[in-house]
């Protein structure tokens, strides 16, 4: 599909919240990382834990790790799950978050970040067109995030002030609990910083 001016207006917008263009940063609170009230939530909105991951939708690792992240969520039964949007990866990748983030008021937004991180290797924005098309309707999904522009603007902003604060390099980076893991954890390790933040 052919990028619209409307399109690459939104995404050179956005380009503001990557690596180098915010000052250093304090660490946030974890209220703040924890109940931002734009986030969308997944898991068990309840659960006793909140496990909080930073990804790009570009990045293998957060890719190969998807499916062990969300079957150890679904397993334990009682995690929040947030996954903050944190795109680092270059202008297809806020483009991907964008789309994703428009899918929250269609009902969408874990099925559509689920699509894109069943993606291998890097997009661009007709694959992100694509792979979004196959949930929802992907200029529907991007009027959607236009609509509350201002509010998801913020929260990406957030999300990468958030990362700078916790002196995180890269994708992914998880908050679990009141622990800070500034890299990939695999099973095992995802289940030990469940169960220390539950103890």
């Amino acid at each position: 599909m052919m990028l619209t001016r409307r399109i690459l207006l939104l995404t050179a917008g956005a380009s503001v919240i990557l690596p180098g263009t915010l000052a250093a940063q304090e660490a946030p609170s974890l209220d703040e990382v924890h109940f931002d009230p734009d986030a969308p939530v997944l898991g068990n909105p309840e659960g006793d834990v909140t496990l909080v991951e930073y990804f790009d939708y570009q990045c293998p690792y957060c890719k190969a790790l998807h499916p062990v992240l969300t079957d150890v969520v679904a397993r334990d039964g009682n995690v929040r799950l947030i996954l903050k949007d944190w795109p680092v990866f270059g202008a297809p990748s806020v483009f991907a978050a964008q789309l994703a983030l428009g899918s929250v008021a269609l009902g969408a937004y874990e099925a559509v970040s689920h699509a894109l991180m069943e993606t291998r290797g890097s997009l661009d924005f007709e694959a992100v067109m694509a792979v979004v098309g196959e949930v929802v309707n992907p200029e529907e999904a991007l009027a959607s995030y236009d609509a509350e522009g201002a509010k998801w603007d913020a929260l990406l902003r957030r999300t990468h002030a958030q990362a700078e604060g916790f002196g995180f390099i890269g994708t992914p980076s998880f908050v679990i609990g009141t622990q800070i893991f500034p890299g990939v954890l695999e099973r095992q390790g995802l289940e030990q910083a469940i169960r220390e933040a539950r103890a």
